[in-house]
């Protein structure tokens, strides 16, 4: 049986469905809906609508105090946090110094740390400690060869040398030398020394501290010494030149006192 209906005629709409009535279900009294011109369902109630869109593409909330909202795409503004942080940043790059105007700070501030220490090591080595080296058996067996020290330069700016001092001095002789002696008479002392012992003001001298294979056995004085000088000795008597030899020495040549023997460590001590 072939269908006779034109295939480009739109059928009808089928038949519109009503629902039951209050009466047939039971229900409360409401009224029944209202037929549309267009034979369509009627509109949604206005609890359940919950807009329409306009002609921006916006939906107009059917509630009056619903306000209008936007389906456009978001503003996408920064965080004012993120915002001050780039601005930082950005900043902190643009003023930046550059890496050679960095080396050259750097450059500029180690060469003033070397001023520096140039200025405390000279001024300390000038007016306070001296590093010195021992060379020889002279002070044997107090100081050995090659013992290091450390002098004492304020010692004799604040005070004066007493006797049993072991002393750094220039040799009177010779001023570019410097020798490492022990005081054995100050100012206006009398020295004698008799078969090898010596005697300050007619007093025998302690000098226990020479080992008996060390001591001399010559003849000295007496002799006075001028006011400003001193008498100095070598603690190994009979390998020493010292006072005996070339005489007495002047305060301003005694650089200052022994105060420690540092090298070699086991046998470091203070004098």
């Amino acid at each position: 049986m072939s269908d006779s209906r034109d295939p480009y005629t739109v059928p009808p709409a089928p038949e519109r469905f009503d629902p039951p009535t209050p009466a047939d279900s039971g229900s409360p009294s409401t009224p029944p809906p209202t037929d549309t011109p267009d034979g369509s369902y009627p509109p949604a109630p206005p609890a359940y609508e919950m807009g329409r869109r306009d002609d921006a593409g916006a939906i107009e909330s059917t509630y009056a105090h619903e306000e209008r909202v936007s389906l456009g795409p978001p503003a996408l503004e920064p965080l004012p946090a993120m915002a001050g942080d780039f601005a930082t940043a950005t900043s902190d790059a643009a003023n930046a110094p550059s890496l050679t105007s960095r080396l050259i700070d750097e450059f500029v501030a180690w060469l003033k740390t070397l001023a520096s220490a140039a200025v405390y090591a000279t001024l300390i080595v000038t007016f306070g400690f001296q590093v010195a080296r021992v060379e020889g058996q002279s002070m044997a067996p107090t100081l050995q060869n090659q013992d290091r020290l450390i002098v004492n330069k304020l010692a004799y700016r604040l005070g004066d040398p007493q006797v049993g001092d072991i002393v750094m001095l220039y040799y009177p002789h010779d001023p570019d030398k410097s020798f490492v002696k022990r005081v054995i008479a100050e100012p206006g002392d009398t020295v004698k020394i008799v078969d090898g012992r010596v005697y300050v003001d007619d007093v025998l001298l302690d000098d226990s501290f020479v080992p008996p294979e060390y001591r001399s056995h010559e003849d000295f004085g007496p002799k006075v010494m001028d006011p400003g000088y001193y008498f100095v000795m070598g603690d190994h008597r009979n390998n020493s030149s010292d006072s005996r030899h070339w005489g007495q020495v002047p305060k301003k040549y005694i650089i200052g006192r022994v105060q420690l023997r540092w090298w070699p460590i086991p046998n470091a001590r203070v004098f």
